[in-house]
């Protein structure tokens, strides 16, 4: 049995919405595993002990999971990497021909694996590789650049010509792009986002698909807004047992090609995995679908997670349910059936609210 649960949050700060949150599903798995929810991790208070931690990020190095106890997907929840960039969006893409500069641990066979299931894109980590990529891409139609430190898709911008690209080219910081990477990727037209997923807790396994919600915050820029999840009992397999449509088929298989190119490349270990897959029309007017990028760590769909695990553990007998959350900015009341995550004014975003909804999955 663990002595607790811990919260363990980014050096770099949590906001606000982010640890109330964090705080709730604490307790939650807290719950599920017996024991106490103790806040966050103290480092001269918590340094011996069998505790069970929840990390704001993807952890970074088996040197930092010694320091921290965690022997196993069992002791935390999230994914561990060797090196920074293997815990973004930067591992989703190949590096351009002759990169002036590779990182350390790169895995060209990680992008050989999952080609069919990514879209059409460069990795860079030099802003000269960038603009020679971006050049190149722009020459199949208009490319979106993506800060991978970026989050709810802020930061992004989508480039027409050159000259466009030389000026946010101009704005990245050469360090921070040396280090995690930047990604230049084809944009695609009337999209679709998908979540798929899987979180082990306390001896249960769930896997999920889903969608995302678009919303607007309260400066009218379009972030996201919450995903709508069908989350069974079991793994993949189990998963892939649901009627689906053929477009939801198709990302459950690609976020687990893309999922085992990075165990086998990356020696990935995470109790905690989330795929974004986007299906839209590419410059030629094509369908196109592929993984834009990993989440090995709690992330916005994690309140569904957790919410449906308590669930199973509650009723043995359940196999699946729905689960949704939400992200509502400004003045917003959640409906009855769902319960309150966080209600608030933050100095960043200004008003919002949170919330999470659990119900019964009829399977017709």
């Amino acid at each position: 049995m663990k002595d607790g649960v811990l919260l363990l949050p980014s050096e770099s700060g949590v906001s606000q919405h982010e640890r109330a949150v964090h705080q709730v599903l604490g307790r939650k798995i807290a719950a599920l595993l017996g024991t106490l929810f103790l806040g966050d991790r103290d480092a001269t208070e918590h340094a011996t002990g069998n505790y069970y931690l929840i990390p704001s990020d993807t952890l970074i190095g088996s040197g930092r999971c010694r320091e921290l106890g965690i022997q196993g997907i069992d002791d935390f929840f999230g994914g561990v990497v060797a090196q920074p960039f293997m815990a973004t969006k930067a591992i989703s893409h190949p590096l351009p021909e002759q990169p002036r500069h590779v990182p350390q641990g790169w895995s060209h066979e990680f992008s050989r694996q999952a080609a069919n299931s990514i879209l059409g894109g460069r990795t860079v980590f030099d802003l000269a590789d960038a603009q020679r990529a971006g050049e190149q891409l722009l020459e199949h139609g208009t490319v979106r650049l993506k800060p991978v430190l970026g989050k709810a898709g802020r930061g992004q911008e989508v480039i027409h010509d050159r000259q466009r690209l030389a000026e946010l080219l101009a704005e990245q910081d050469a360090a921070e792009v040396a280090t995690w990477g930047l990604v230049l990727e084809e944009n695609l037209s009337d999209v679709v986002t998908f979540s798929v997923g899987q979180v082990l807790v306390a001896g249960i396994t769930a896997s999920y698909y889903g969608s995302q919600r678009l919303t607007r915050d309260n400066t009218g820029v379009e972030v996201y807004g919450g995903s709508d999840l069908t989350i069974v009992r079991g793994d993949y397999a189990e998963l892939m047992r649901l009627p689906m449509p053929e477009a939801i088929r198709l990302a459950v298989s690609q976020a687990h090609v893309y999922e085992h190119a990075a165990f086998a490349a990356f020696g990935l270990s995470a109790s905690r995995r989330n795929y974004d897959v986007a299906q839209g029309i590419d410059s030629l007017g094509k369908p196109r679908s592929g993984v834009l990028e990993q989440s090995w760590r709690i992330g916005g769909a994690s309140a569904a997670e957790i919410f449906a695990l308590e669930a199973f553990a509650a009723d043995p007998e359940l196999r699946s349910v729905r689960a949704s959350t939400f992200e509502c900015y400004g003045e917003s009341e959640p409906p009855d059936d769902a319960q309150q995550l966080y209600s608030g004014e933050e100095p960043e975003v200004g008003r919002l609210s949170k919330y999470v909804k659990v119900e019964p999955h009829v399977i017709s």
